[in-house]
C-alpha cells in the first residue's frame, strides 16, 4: 500500500505472497514487471521467485542475457529484504556482483534470495538462480543501503 509518498505492505510482520504479489506488481519499474516474475515460496529472511522463461530474453547467441539475471536477482534480493523487515522500506543496491556459470537456453529460473545479514543501514545478501534443471547457473552477492 502506498502512504505519504512512501511504499509499504499494510506492515506485516511477515510477508506473505500477496504482499509480495503487490510489490512486485505496483513498485518496480515497469521493464522489470515485464519480466513476470513470480513467488514460489517466502521464507522469514529469504525468497525464491519463478523467472519464466521467454524467447525475447535471449540475445544472438540464442542463450538468455545476463541483464535479465542481474535484474532478476537484484529484485529477488530487495524482495528477501523486504520479507525480513516485513514491509518493503525504500533501498538502494550498493554493490551486485554477479557470476555466470553456465548459459541457460531456455526453461523457467528460480531465484532464490537470502539476506546474510542485516544491519542498521546495510544489508549484505546472497542471490543463487537455477535453470529447469536444478544447477546452479549464477551466483551472485549484494550489499544495499536502507533509505530513511
Amino acid at each position: 500500500m502506498l502512504r505519504g509518498g512512501r511504499a509499504t505492505l499494510s506492515g506485516l510482520s511477515k510477508m506473505d505472497e500477496n504482499a509480495v504479489r503487490e510489490l512486485l506488481d505496483r513498485l518496480l519499474a515497469p521493464w522489470v514487471r515485464s519480466l513476470g516474475l513470480v513467488p514460489v515460496s517466502i521464507g522469514d529472511d529469504s525468497v525464491t521467485l519463478r523467472l519464466p522463461f521467454s524467447g525475447e530474453f535471449r540475445h544472438s547467441g540464442g542463450v538468455i542475457c545476463g541483464q535479465v539475471f542481474t535484474a532478476a536477482a537484484d529484485t529477488a534480493m530487495v524482495v528477501a529484504i523486504s520479507a525480513a523487515l516485513g514491509e518493503f522500506r525504500p533501498m538502494t543496491t550498493v554493490s551486485l556482483n554477479t557470476n555466470f556459470m553456465r548459459p541457460v537456453r531456455k526453461g523457467d529460473v528460480l531465484v532464490t534470495a537470502r539476506v546474510l545479514r542485516m544491519g542498521r543501514n546495510l544489508v549484505f545478501g546472497e542471490v543463487e538462480l537455477f535453470d529447469e534443471d536444478g544447477k546452479m547457473a549464477v551466483h551472485a552477492t549484494s550489499t544495499y543501503a536502507l533509505v530513511s
